[in-house]
């Protein structure tokens, strides 16, 4: 099952994909130099971005997508490509609309900001002052629930939701399943990205309020923004233009999605949208027309954990660099259908990639693909030489992570430091400094206490994994 309503934004790409940024790259170059809607000869730039949507369909595991690519407000591309309908065959209009799971978090983070813009709601206050909620002891302020550093357990990793999840129940069941279970880690130590956290979040707006959630979002979010064609999902209502969702089992194997139940997803992942309706809103939300420019600013700058840690995620969004070019993204993943939104603010781009399947390559590699294509190839900077002893890092690190123990083994191989996580092959990363190496968008900060290296901080930007070295 799928059900993970998973934050997919990866700021790495298959092969493939960088062969069509860079075929894009040369196909521009002479003119463009692949800098994007400056240049004159945007049709170039145009037919380039269509190509690599057309090559990311051919895959047997991607039946359709929808692709928005808009800078400076000009429209690049607004198309669909494959099929809504696999079994009718029918093929993908500009406007279908798609379920865009944990795109859906951003959505519940403005809420909750606008509430607190009116004295309703305070991010400082303990979650129990406005729900009915066993913290087990903890102070878990209403701010931790929007930057998965709450250390609650997420429901979606139990194993118990398997059942729930085509059940049609009151809410209070799940926040009954949630508060038995022990929390992951103190509140602000880490950050594991938490779908019970936005749960909580939905009901807390209903709660302050006195709306549903599903009102709430359609008269303060998707009205003022033009969002027409957007709507809380169902599984059972009828809508025009709403695309089919299919599950990857296996690769090139395609089936009609699991079922899924929208009462559950609901705060942290139950909205549906179309490309042009996420341009919209991604116009509204960075271009002051939604928050105060207090309220934005806070949206979009994580804060760090309890020891001064810095993090990547701040509210229903990651904020990062790519290749000198902030990005403020999240992606999505749900039952059927996957997802990638990202704006470029020093760029003025928006890019939205929908997907009606869970299949490889997956709407980030596009989404990314496309950013290369009107951006220039992001290069990584050169790695950094390690001065220092790499043998005193080796062993193991093991610690929580998204519903599982994760296991990272440093080894040094020919001078080079190793890192070999859960089953996965061995890889080198880069040095950045100051203890830190990366491979993408992941990077891997070793702790030194007292004299020994006593943990590993792993950081995939929706994650922030305190590992403790198990061999000293």
């Amino acid at each position: 099952m799928v059900v993970s309503f998973s934050q997919s934004t990866m700021y790495t790409i298959p092969d493939v994909m960088r062969a069509w940024a860079l075929t894009a790259c040369v196909l521009s170059s002479v003119l463009t130099g692949c800098v994007g809607a400056q240049s004159s000869d945007r049709e170039m730039l145009v037919a380039a971005l269509d190509s690599a949507a057309r090559a990311h369909v051919e895959s047997e595991s991607v039946p359709g997508i929808s692709v928005a690519v808009v800078q400076h407000g000009a429209t690049l591309l607004m198309q669909g490509y494959g099929f809504v309908d696999l079994e009718w065959g029918v093929p993908t209009p500009p406007d279908a609309s798609y379920e865009i799971g944990s795109i859906t978090k951003q959505f519940t983070a403005v809420a909750a900001l606008l509430l607190v813009e009116e004295g309703r709601l305070d991010l400082d206050a303990d979650l129990t002052d406005y729900l009915d909620f066993d913290t087990q002891g903890y102070s878990v302020p209403v701010r931790r629930l929007l930057d998965h550093t709450s250390g609650i357990k997420g429901y979606t990793e139990m194993p118990i939701f398997g059942e729930l999840r085509t059940s049609k129940l009151p809410r209070d069941t799940l926040v009954r399943m949630v508060e038995n279970e022990p929390f992951e880690f103190e509140p602000g130590t880490a950050l594991i990205y938490n779908n019970s956290a936005y749960f909580l979040l939905g009901l807390i707006i209903e709660e302050v309020s006195g709306e549903s959630y599903e009102d709430f979002i359609e008269r303060r979010l998707f009205d003022p923004s033009e969002m027409n064609d957007s709507y809380y999902c169902s599984e059972t209502v009828v809508r025009t233009n709403r695309a089919h969702g299919y599950d990857v089992t296996e690769p090139n194997r395609v089936i009609r999605k699991g079922y899924i139940d929208h009462t559950w997803p609901y705060a942290a992942g139950s909205l549906c949208s179309t490309t042009s309706d996420l341009v919209a809103w991604n116009q509204a939300l960075h271009g002051g027309g939604l928050l105060s420019a207090t309220s934005y600013k806070a949206m979009t700058t994580p804060a760090p954990l309890e020891d001064g840690t810095r993090v990547r995620y701040a509210m229903g969004l990651t904020v990062a660099e790519q290749g000198g070019h902030q990005v403020i993204a999240h992606g999505g993943g749900i039952n059927g259908f996957t997802s990638d939104g990202r704006y470029y603010p020093d760029d003025d781009l928006i890019i939205v990639v929908l997907q009606n399947s869970t299949g490889a390559p997956g709407p980030g590699a596009l989404g990314q693909a496309l950013a290369q294509t009107v951006l220039g190839d992001f290069e990584d900077t050169a790695a950094a030489p390690f001065g220092g002893d790499l043998e005193e890092l080796t062993g193991s690190y093991v610690g929580p992570a998204r519903g599982t123990e994760l296991s990272v083994i440093a080894s040094v191989n020919n001078g080079r430091l190793e890192l070999k996580m859960g089953q996965a092959s061995k890889f080198e990363p880069n040095y950045r400094g100051d203890l830190t190496w990366n491979r993408g968008s992941q990077e891997f900060t070793f702790v030194r206490k007292g004299e020994r290296i006593a943990e590993l901080r792993f950081d995939n930007m929706s994650g922030h994994y305190v590992l403790r070295r198990n061999s000293l």
